[in-house]
């Protein structure tokens, strides 16, 4: 039987803003199109996944599915990336920390199988998809405004170069990260490479 049903109407307006109107949906609908996603994902890859297929995994329709996104790289992009990282705990001040909480949260979200098999072919449909790519990335403002904020502290209490730009920071974290997979697709990132790189990226960044 399919979850779908008239009881679960889209509130969303044409800009994905919440509009207030109609029922609100089921949220045990998301829950089952998300699981089912993720599991499909590392069954059968990014390139084989189809709609329908989540569709038919979730027990719902695809009405259900284009209600909620757009498009399958949508989708995709949340069954693989459910919330943002926000691993900075370390005490303001202490850059170095950091900088190894920013490369160790970017390893863990990295290497779970979900995200394995969805990064490829994301990466190249938010390529072609400059409106995906900008509501990809907004997922991630808090986590960008907190670097840039310890940033700026650290740079007023003279620790780091003043010439450090926090988008060239996350930058360089996330892409030792992905050439690293793409280095080695069925190897690690221990805590080892993170003490490294994280070593070698503080050097870059104190005074």
């Amino acid at each position: 039987m399919k979850a779908d049903s008239d009881a679960d109407v889209d509130t969303r307006d044409d800009q994905g803003r919440n509009s207030g109107a109609g029922r609100p949906r089921d949220p045990r609908i998301d829950a089952a199109i998300l699981e089912a996603t993720a599991d499909l994902l590392v069954e059968i890859g990014y390139a084989n996944l189809t709609m329908a297929a989540v569709a038919e995994k979730a027990g719902t329709t695809k009405t259900a599915l284009y209600r909620r996104w757009s498009s399958k790289a949508e989708l995709v992009h949340e069954a693989a990336f459910p919330a943002a990282p926000t691993a900075l705990s370390a005490p303001e001040g202490d850059i170095a920390g950091d900088v190894r909480a920013m490369i160790a949260a970017t390893r863990d979200v990295f290497v779970t199988p979900v995200v394995r098999s969805a990064l490829p072919g994301l990466i190249a449909d938010m390529a072609g998809d400059p409106e995906l790519n900008a509501r990809v990335l907004n997922r991630f403002v808090g986590l960008f405004d907190l670097v840039r904020e310890r940033l700026e502290h650290a740079i007023s209490q003279g620790a780091v170069h003043p010439e450090v730009v926090p988008a060239r920071l996350i930058e360089i974290v996330g892409g030792a990260t992905l050439l690293r997979l793409l280095l080695d697709p069925g190897g690690g990132l221990d805590d080892t490479w993170v003490e490294q790189t994280a070593a070698i990226v503080s050097h870059g960044v104190k005074v």
